[in-house]
């Protein structure tokens, strides 16, 4: 017999999770000396229950496993409903565990009582997760527990949630967790009929030219399945030049000869001309929801006869192409053609010398905008050269966590990132302090590689406190603070509206290296940008988190002018 706190941790373990990222609350007391009961996980108490979430879908995105957070129900999970947002919009695992009034006292007028008697936690978090349940008899704790596990971990995958009463966490189980078979949590999904019929697209009509101008855009569905190896021996084998989403920067080497770097928002010259100047003849779309910022701004001109697109999910491929769609898993989508070498090669091989030729034009000219910026000697300090100054010094197989502000444009624009997972942002909803308490399970899943975030001064007024998590479990992780004394976006556009509009979206100027040292962590303020190197350099070598507060100046225009182009082209009445 095991109590259902037991029954919950040691299926956590079983699915090969080593963190719980938790707020103690009354609702969950019964965790606590089960927790002292196992050794499988490690407990992170974070500052906040939102921190807590946020924590877990850090691990889940660095790990390419699921986060798991615990919080009591009511005010606990109501603090948790951005982050819970955050990783539906981006697709990220993370499984919320909310403590509750027993099912006996529901509704009677028990403290903090969110049941669905009162406040009703589960339908509170259902329009922002997959799946939200509360436990309503100890004895089904088993198959509902195992019910979400399944949901959590179907493709495409999204946070889930389950409300925990105190009589389902201290009731006693006859049964023992059993692991998800691997096919259940990762099918491979691919509809073989689609697939075939792809084909002829990169053949080419019998009496026509085969495309030759070929291009891979590739999303966070080719980092969900785990695709970037295909992807490469795939570009590799014929020749094709490869752009990236903002969210999926990194599945691609972007120091690749292939590689086009970022397409969309804050994205590079390289990319805008492959995919927008000349249209190539065939556009591959791997795993992205032909978002806005995916398209920069819907200037892809998506047509059926010139346009595969993979997708798990049939909604992202018809709202926006009626056919060339490919239902499945990008991994499998690649790794079918790589089997189907020996009929592509005819056609494919013919045109790698002009495919090569139009790539070199391309690569000829300017790959970024405003490179200069990135060894500017103003101060105030140029954003671009903060992150210029990082990159040289940061291990190559590093990790950067990138905020919510001006300061993700520039990151996206000038960071260079050469693996999967090691550039990780929230790019769809865009919650400010995300990135703040994220590195701590990023940190987590991570723990032999180094994480920088990337954040700004109105970022650590909404979430700056999680830095005394990684304080407590002195997590190596560089907060480099790009301080602006700005809400950096918004008063870019604010500014020019009136003394108001600038008043409202300006800052104080806080002391936030004080502040960090005031919680545990190594503190420096730097105000010229030759101490950039020096300070980061330190921020490396020493022990525990380093926060780097840099003066910098909110003036600066952000590297977005190919997406301001595309933005003013575009009419929502074409």
């Amino acid at each position: 017999m095991l109590l259902g706190t037991d029954f919950i941790l040691d299926a956590l373990a079983l699915e090969e999770i080593d963190h719980l990222f938790m707020v103690p609350g009354g609702l969950v007391d019964p965790f606590l000396p089960a927790l002292g009961r196992q050794k499988a996980l490690r407990p992170i108490v974070a500052a906040q229950e939102g921190g807590a979430a946020y924590m877990a879908d850090g691990y889940a995105r660095a790990s390419g496993k699921f986060g798991a957070a615990l919080c009591i129900g009511g005010p606990g999970l109501a603090n948790t409903v951005t982050a819970l947002a955050t990783a539906q919009s981006d697709g990220s695992p993370v499984l919320l565990m909310s403590g509750e009034v027993s099912t006996l006292v529901e509704g009677l007028g028990m403290f903090q009582d969110a049941s669905p008697q009162t406040l009703d936690d589960v339908e509170i978090v259902k329009p922002v997760v997959r799946y939200s349940s509360s436990i309503d008899n100890p004895r089904n704790l088993p198959h509902l527990f195992k019910h979400a596990m399944l949901l959590l971990r179907t493709q495409p995958t999204g946070p889930v949630h389950l409300s925990l009463p105190q009589d389902s966490l201290t009731g006693e189980l006859s049964v023992h967790y059993t692991r998800l078979e691997p096919d259940l949590a990762d099918p491979a999904t691919l509809s073989l009929k689609l697939a075939e019929s792809s084909l002829r697209h990169f053949i080419g009509s019998a009496s026509g030219k085969p495309p030759a101008k070929i291009v891979i855009l590739a999303g966070a569905g080719v980092e969900h399945a785990n695709a970037s190896q295909p992807l490469r021996q795939f570009a590799e084998l014929w020749q094709i030049p490869v752009a990236t989403t903002l969210r999926a920067k990194g599945v691609f080497p972007e120091d690749h000869p292939l590689s086009l770097g970022v397409f969309g928002y804050a994205g590079t010259h390289h990319s805008v001309s492959a995919l927008l100047d000349v249209p190539p003849d065939l556009l591959v779309v791997l795993g992205s929801g032909l978002n806005e910022r995916d398209t920069m701004h819907w200037a892809l001109r998506l047509a059926p006869s010139t346009t595969i697109c993979v997708n798990l999910a049939p909604v992202s491929i018809g709202t926006h192409t009626q056919s060339g769609g490919v239902i499945g898993d990008c991994r499998a989508y690649l790794t079918y053609l790589l089997s189907q070498s020996d009929k592509l090669r005819p056609t494919l091989q013919q045109t790698v010398a002009e495919r090569a030729a139009w790539l070199s034009g391309i690569r000829s000219k300017a790959r970024l905008q405003d490179i200069e910026n990135c060894v500017s000697a103003a101060a105030p300090i140029h954003p671009a050269r903060v992150i210029s100054e990082l990159r040289r010094v940061f291990p190559r197989d590093g990790v950067l966590v990138v905020d919510s502000g001006a300061h993700r444009a520039f990151a996206g624009h000038y960071w260079e990132a050469y693996e999967p997972r090691t550039y990780i942002s929230a790019t769809n909803l865009g919650p400010m302090g995300w990135a703040i308490a994220a590195a701590s399970g990023v940190q987590c899943a991570q723990p032999e590689r180094r994480v920088a975030v990337i954040t700004g001064d109105g970022c650590m007024r909404m979430n700056g406190i999680e830095v005394s998590t990684a304080a407590r479990y002195q997590l190596p992780i560089i907060f480099v603070v790009i301080n602006n004394a700005a809400l950096g976006n918004v008063w870019l556009r604010a500014h020019t509206l009136g003394p108001v509009p600038d008043e409202l979206t300006s800052l104080p100027d806080h002391d936030w290296a004080a502040f960090a040292k005031a919680l545990g962590c190594r503190g420096e303020t730097v105000r010229e940008p030759a101490d950039l190197a020096g300070a980061f350099e330190r921020a490396l070598a020493g022990a525990g988190p380093c926060l780097i507060d840099v003066k910098a100046g909110k003036a600066f225009a952000t590297p977005v002018k190919d997406w301001a182009s595309a933005n003013a082209a575009y009419s929502y009445h074409e």
